[in-house]
């Protein structure tokens, strides 16, 4: 069981988590929204598959984020529980092996696969009001941004999970996850 100082420790990197997400979609904003997205921010849905409380830290940072989505409070309860639900999958996984490149490919596969699925639905629904022309608009916009998700899980979310573990930061916060003490 984790102490009080562990538990604080799990929260304050969530909320660093959930800021730096937030920052890296506002400052971006012209590639972090619409059917043709490249939201950076999303490279930081891979960091469940280490520290699992981050779970919440990412989905904090989507609805922070998608509080500016040219589509509205339905992006923030959606594009937010996609991404919850994709974390969600991403910790499974890292739990199984830490240390298997396979499983790290694997690791980046649900924030693609449930944002294209859940995102691609959200804007078809929102273009199309749900009309006959939905189906067509869902498999376009699942589409477009499956693929952009694929880039940035697969270009930069995969590249952190290779090589974080390999750096003085990923011990440090893992000693500060874990609550160890720590000298800067």
């Amino acid at each position: 069981m984790a102490t009080s100082t562990t538990r604080i420790r799990r929260l304050a990197l969530s909320g660093v988590i959930a800021a730096l997400y937030a920052a890296l979609t506002i400052g971006t904003v012209f590639i972090s929204f619409g059917p043709l997205q490249f939201r950076v921010a999303e490279a930081l849905t891979v960091l469940p598959f280490f520290f699992p409380h981050s779970v919440w830290g990412v989905f904090v940072g989507v609805i922070l984020s998608n509080i500016f989505s040219p589509y509205g409070l339905l992006d923030v309860i959606v594009g937010s529980t996609a991404t919850l639900i994709a974390a969600l999958c991403t910790m499974r996984i890292g739990l199984i092996n830490r240390d298997s490149f396979k499983l790290k490919v694997l690791a980046c596969a649900p924030p693609v696969i449930v944002n294209a699925v859940a995102i691609g639905a959200l804007i078809a629904w929102y273009t199309t009001d749900g009309g006959a022309a939905f189906w067509p608009a869902f498999a376009t916009f699942g589409l477009q941004v499956g693929l952009g998700q694929l880039g940035v899980l697969y270009a930069i979310g995969l590249p952190i999970l290779h090589f974080l573990p390999r750096t003085p930061v990923y011990r440090l916060m893992t000693d500060l996850y874990n609550g160890k003490s720590v000298k800067l």
